[in-house]
């Protein structure tokens, strides 16, 4: 089970990595995924890569459907 998930919308949102535990994910949607992080279990939403035309592995590409789906399994969510 995933204890949080954390949602960030721009670059400088990022959290600080005393923050993530190792049962969190980062999801970067809209700018966020401007800034892929080297560590964590990471995720981008696939609609916003395309739309800024960015290179990112397709393991780490997510569509709505697959955020909804992390969202509802997770014991909180955090937007930053």
């Amino acid at each position: 089970m995933v204890n949080t998930v954390w949602i960030v919308r721009k670059p400088a949102d990022f959290p600080a990595a005393d923050l993530i535990n190792e049962n969190d994910i980062i999801i970067l949607i809209q700018d966020g995924i401007l800034r892929q992080p080297s560590t964590y279990k990471w995720y981008a939403c696939k609609e916003d890569v395309i739309a800024r035309g960015i290179k990112i592995p397709k393991d780490k590409l997510i569509d709505y459907s697959d955020i909804i789906d992390i969202i509802e399994k997770a014991n909180k969510v955090v937007v930053w």
